[in-house]
């Protein structure tokens, strides 16, 4: 896992979330930003094995052990692989008329066409699309907000003691 997080910085309904060819929109949007200025690269190749492992039913890796670039190509040709050996036996789809919308086929780059969910409209750049671990953080702003008018101050420097459990305050 790769400690991604992030900031809310909008919540939309479902369909105005952008969405794949297929129509299955998008459960988050995360600002391409984040991955230099935090340099966790290490997040992108979780989002392509996410991805590759959704398609072959399994778990890549064990939560704390690496997956190197190259097991994560290997994985994603497989799972073409398997995409394009399933389509071929897949004549019960193909009676019922239906598009193979489970077996969505990923480019070795990682990037898939993507459509706004509000225009419809394609967007200009394909977009890296995958499964990654998102965890809640529980910090609040009820649990972090604090003020003071008058208090306890350190007697030598006669500024305000610091921090929220002292009771502190702002020091000048």
């Amino acid at each position: 896992r790769h400690g991604n997080k992030g900031v809310i910085a909008k919540i939309m309904p479902e369909e105005d979330m952008p969405f794949l060819e297929d129509g299955t929109p998008v459960d988050l949007v995360l600002n391409p930003l984040g991955v230099p200025s935090r340099m966790n690269v290490g997040q992108i190749l979780e989002t392509h094995l996410g991805w590759a492992a959704a398609v072959l039913g399994f778990q890549i890796t064990p939560v704390f052990d690496g997956a190197t670039e190259a097991q994560i190509k290997a994985c994603l040709t497989e799972a073409n692989e398997y995409v394009r050996r399933r389509r071929e036996e897949s004549a019960v789809v193909r009676e019922a008329g239906r598009s193979n919308e489970l077996l969505t086929e990923m480019p070795l780059t990682g990037k898939v066409p993507l459509y706004d969910g509000r225009t419809g409209d394609l967007f200009e750049q394909p977009v890296t699309v995958g499964y990654i671990y998102m965890m809640k953080l529980h910090h609040l702003v009820d649990d972090k907000i604090h003020a003071r008018s008058t208090g306890p101050y350190s007697l030598i420097t006669q500024q305000p003691l610091g921090g929220k459990a002292r009771t502190g305050g702002q020091r000048f």
